[in-house]
């Protein structure tokens, strides 16, 4: 069938024109514009260099939270900090005893993870043989609490070895249930010593006069401080060769570093130039939270590699220990908290390498 056969245009011959149609008869059609061919798609593989590595971003996934030594290694993966992990190697037996590596626990801020950390720590590295003492330099004697001592019974504590020239570190320092681990305890007669000190000469050498004749006989000495910047704190920065800085992943913890770090540097200008900040520790660290994974990133660009690999995860095992008084470590051996402290252990021997 062809146009001729419809009515009303048996009058046109096949010679004519057809009329274009007015806006009146037909719309006007719209010009398409075609689709744009997608971009070819290419793998992306990471840089083998680190410092081509972007910035580390809150955009991780659970897949890349691991800890810092796996079975079979790191391999290449990107952990909570943003950067690839290390294969760390494994930590070799002890061949001499001492000099002790005296590193503080330090952040003003309380609630931290400063006491459960002192305590894992402590008793992962004894773990690798070598003789590690705990000092619990915190009036509120958390530490002594979380190796099975009540302070409230003690008739000796670290305030006595402070402010009496007669009592020695041997009548004051008790074992623990972990081997290789000693404690020097603390109860509330350490607040006094805060305020004693002040009228002392070179106050703030008094934790180093009384830990000089046992450090040959240590590898390791962790000192617990208070959740304040005073004298009793800065007596651990003059008597410690480095700093562990636990942070919560958490927006207040993180304004209190600058402070922190200021504190640091003015004991390292007047009192003490050989301390070190040997890492910063993030705590109670929640992947699924945006905000965890902000403040760990923020650390991450201000402090670079001084920011430990491994992050500490919240785990309702910690309140368990403390009940019972003894560490992650031989409480729940196999979970994955005693995995982090173990691969802190190896970080913190890295850089502080002791016998």
């Amino acid at each position: 069938m062809n146009e001729s056969t419809f009515p009303g245009t048996q009058h046109l011959s096949s010679t004519t024109e057809p009329m274009s149609p007015t806006p009146e008869t037909a719309p006007a059609t719209p010009p398409v514009t075609p689709t744009p061919a997608p971009a070819p798609t290419r793998a992306v593989t990471p840089p083998s260099n680190y410092a081509e590595m972007p910035r580390p971003t809150a955009k991780l996934t659970a897949e890349d939270m691991h800890p810092v030594n796996e079975p079979n290694g790191a391999m290449g993966k990107i952990g909570p900090t943003g950067r690839p992990l290390p294969d760390l190697p494994a930590i070799l037996p002890p061949t001499r005893r001492g000099p002790a590596q005296v590193i503080a626990m330090c952040n003003q801020k309380g609630g931290v993870g400063k006491t459960t950390t002192t305590i894992n720590l402590g008793a992962a590295i004894a773990e690798t043989g070598r003789k590690v003492l705990l000092i619990d330099f915190d009036p509120q004697g958390s530490a002594s609490i979380g190796l099975g001592v009540q302070p409230h019974d003690l008739e000796l504590s670290v305030y006595n070895l402070l402010m009496q020239r007669d009592i020695t570190p041997a009548e004051v320092i008790r074992p623990t249930r972990v081997e290789n681990l000693d404690l020097l305890p603390a109860n509330i007669d350490l607040s006094a010593a805060e305020v004693q000190l002040v009228q002392e000469v070179a106050r703030e050498y008094t934790l180093q006069r009384v830990l000089e004749p046992i450090i040959p006989h240590y590898d390791v000495i962790l000192i617990d401080c208070a959740p304040s910047l005073g004298l009793l704190t800065v007596n651990a920065l003059t008597a410690s060769n480095g700093i562990v800085v636990p942070l919560e992943c958490e927006f207040f913890a993180l304004r209190g570093l600058a402070m922190l770090t200021d504190t640091i540097g003015k004991v390292q200008d007047r009192l003490n130039p050989k301390l070190e900040i040997v890492g910063i520790l993030g705590t109670m660290f929640d992947g699924r939270t945006t905000h965890a994974r902000e403040v760990l990133d923020r650390v991450v660009q201000a402090f670079d590699e001084r920011v430990f690999h491994t992050v500490i995860r919240r785990t309702v095992k910690f309140p368990e220990t403390t009940v019972v008084g003894e560490p992650i470590t031989t409480y729940a051996p196999s979970s994955s908290a005693a995995t982090q402290y173990r691969d802190l252990a190896k970080e913190v021997l890295a850089r502080c390498p002791v016998g």
